[in-house]
């Protein structure tokens, strides 16, 4: 898909406020469904992290899941029929992924499966996905989807890739904070996907990897890896994940003390974690990408201010029932938007069960955009059903006297790049 197919539309502040109406007189009237009682339900088998490194993502990515759901049933279901979550935890290992696609299959019947996010769990699902026939709605964001080296039952309609992001932040890290740029990242495939997609994006703005530092994703201490930080550095590139992030961000800190190079992070370093922690006040003037901005801005859009009620987190991303209870949300608008695609999808496809499910696919191939609104509250949309990718909008924030501000919002067209597979193209 090149730069010149895609169009951005824009929304008026009226028409935003007629879909809040709406959605709220949905929510209010009685559940639409078709004999309700005794309508078989659709199943959706949610693939969570509950435990290992990826646990404080998938108890968010649950709790979004939840509150997707309880709009969606509230709002009639789907097709007159209710969704039901079936939960699974895959542990956030591969081999166990691979098994709870199996168990969604064989015993709970599921129609469509659904959330992985770590990238090595779902290069080790999609395998057994396409065997058994099985449509995976991943909430990833890693390469491996628009790569080809997945299948045709494996999509991620509702989040960004590695490849889109960091060619949207490159321009911003060369033209504003430096050229030479340190890279530190998880050593597995999400981690290898920023490698080589920023490497490549940075020498593209005339700058240069200086050095790259992969961590072993179970590392619980890093200060051993900083002195291999070159001298000569402009930018510190970081993008870590996993229980320790909060470890990891306050020991770069130490490290430099009161005389740094400029810090490019993802969120992904400090997901789940209060960004006034104490130990993390270096942080000051650094800067993030967010793929949604955690703190309500000045402009708030009323779509994520009725999304952050529905989802149960304030302004400042925080649970409403415990301030030190920090989200995922710079990634877990995913797993909503996500369920509304397949929502749309099956509607369009009329689909009734899993004789169906290539009717799905195949009407979920054919979306192109999808408009700022409560389905999408994160921004607008392009899906693009050869590589069964979909682009969206960036968002470079400042920390600015302990709240993250919004610095710089890279447009879809920022993010798009050449189609590298054709799955419409691929048998059932």
């Amino acid at each position: 898909m090149s730069n010149g197919t895609s169009k951005k539309t824009d929304f008026s502040r009226r028409s935003a406020l007629k879909g809040i109406a709406a959605t709220t007189l949905a929510a209010t009237a009685l559940p639409r469904f078709v004999q309700a009682q005794s309508a078989s339900p659709i199943k959706i088998g949610f693939q969570k992290h509950a435990t290992g490194i990826g646990a404080a993502y998938g108890r968010w990515y649950d709790a979004t899941t939840q509150a997707a759901v309880k709009r969606i049933n509230d709002d009639g279901g789907i097709n007159g029929r209710p969704v039901e979550i079936v939960i699974e935890d895959d542990g956030t290992d591969p081999k166990r992924g691979a098994e709870v696609l199996e168990k969604f299959a064989n015993q709970h019947k599921v129609d469509v499966a659904f959330g992985t996010l770590f990238s090595h769990v779902v290069i080790g699902s999609a395998p057994r996905a396409g065997e058994l026939k099985l449509p995976y709605f991943v909430v990833s964001e890693g390469h491996h989807v628009a790569s080809g080296m997945l299948n045709r039952y494996t999509l991620q309609p509702g989040i960004t890739d590695v490849k889109s992001q960091v060619q949207s932040m490159a321009p911003f890290v060369a033209a504003n904070l430096g050229k030479k740029v340190t890279m530190i990242y998880p050593d597995f495939a999400f981690g290898h996907d920023h490698r080589d997609f920023f490497s490549k994006a940075i020498e593209a703005q005339g700058g240069q990897v200086v050095a790259q530092i992969a961590i072993p994703p179970s590392e619980t201490s890093f200060t051993r890896y900083f002195p291999s930080i070159p001298r000569e550095t402009d930018v510190v590139y970081h993008v870590m994940v996993g229980p320790a992030v909060l470890t990891f961000v306050k020991e770069l800190g130490e490290f430099f003390g009161p005389s740094r190079p400029e810090i490019f992070g993802f969120i992904d370093s400090l997901e789940a974690v209060d960004i006034t922690s104490p130990g993390l006040e270096f942080l000051e003037g650094t800067y993030f990408w967010e793929g949604m901005p955690r703190h309500a801005q000045a402009e708030n859009s009323v779509f994520d201010t009725a999304y952050r009620a529905a989802v149960g987190v304030d302004e400042r991303g925080a649970s409403l029932s415990d301030s030190k209870d920090v989200s995922t949300y710079a990634h877990m608008f995913g797993c909503w938007e996500t369920l509304n695609v397949i929502k749309a999808g099956m509607e369009s496809a009329d689909y009734k069960g899993p004789d169906d499910r290539a009717k799905l696919i195949e009407a979920v191939e054919a979306m192109s955009e999808m408009p700022h609104s409560m389905d999408h509250p994160q921004g607008p949309k392009l899906f693009n059903g050869k590589t069964h990718q979909v682009f969206g909008q960036q968002y470079i924030s400042k920390v600015d006297g302990g709240t993250l501000k919004v610095e710089h919002t890279a447009s879809i067209e920022d993010g798009m790049y050449e189609d590298e597979v054709d799955y419409t193209a691929q048998s059932f």
